[in-house]
């Protein structure tokens, strides 16, 4: 019989792979193991949600303008395998607290990387800072990434004032965020939040200067200004 020509293209129903014997399931392993490193491997960095200044105030326990005085590592307990588990404590000087218990915070703790979501202060008692975070008891609080902390001057004067009073009046308002247009209300208690379609900033225009306050009917609506609302506004009403 005549020996197969090995230059002759292969049979329609011989799949390529297959072709290549031992060498094809090598391949299928090597390309199998790869999905799977990629799959196991660890998360690298930190991901949040955008939120504006007012939920991030109404979601948080605290809400403080402080000082970072001093940071060291300390243990936090451990993990489930007995590893102890590390934390930045911060030393603070509180100046203010808009929202938050009886007790000054003395001390905030955040996680010692940016990649499980930790967070950096200056230390040294010369930076203020709007903190929003979650309440450890004690005088203690612990932050993260996802939390409200920007340095106090890069607030407008609407949000600085909105921290005593307004942004609380709109807590039972939900603000929804629109990621691309069309973006539609589902009931009327929420207010579109625009920046990232306008502006391409989640720190935009609505995040500086409004607020998304409950009317008499039930309704929400965005109030520019700091000044009290009146009982019954118009949407962007500027007094």
């Amino acid at each position: 019989s005549q020996a197969p020509d090995p230059a002759a293209p292969l049979p329609a129903h011989v799949p390529p792979v297959a072709a290549f014997g031992r060498r094809g399931r090598t391949l299928r392993l090597a390309l199998g193991l790869l999905l799977l490193a990629t799959l196991l491997r660890p998360a690298d960095a930190c991901s949040c949600s955008p939120v504006h200044p007012q939920q991030a105030f109404c979601n948080a326990d605290v809400v403080i303008r402080a000082k970072a005085v001093s940071e060291k590592e300390v243990d936090s307990g451990n993990d489930i395998y007995g590893n102890p588990i590390k934390r930045i404590q911060y030393e603070i000087k509180q100046i203010k607290m808009f929202k938050g218990p009886e007790k000054d915070i003395e001390f905030i703790y955040t996680a010692p990387s940016s990649a499980v979501c930790g967070v950096s202060l200056d230390v040294g008692g010369k930076k203020e800072y709007l903190i929003a975070g979650k309440a450890e008891g004690d005088g203690k609080m612990h932050i993260t990434l996802c939390d409200f902390i920007v340095p106090w001057d890069t607030l407008s004067t609407t949000q600085k004032k909105s921290l005593n009073h307004r942004y609380q009046m709109g807590c039972e308002c939900k603000i929804t965020r629109c990621p691309m247009i069309p973006c539609y209300i589902s009931s009327p208690d929420e207010c579109l939040w625009m920046d990232w379609v306008t502006e391409k900033n989640i720190n935009g225009h609505q995040a500086k200067f409004f607020a998304c306050i409950k009317r008499s009917d039930g309704s929400c609506a965005w109030y520019r200004g700091a000044a009290p609302p009146k009982q019954e506004f118009l949407d962007i009403e500027d007094p």
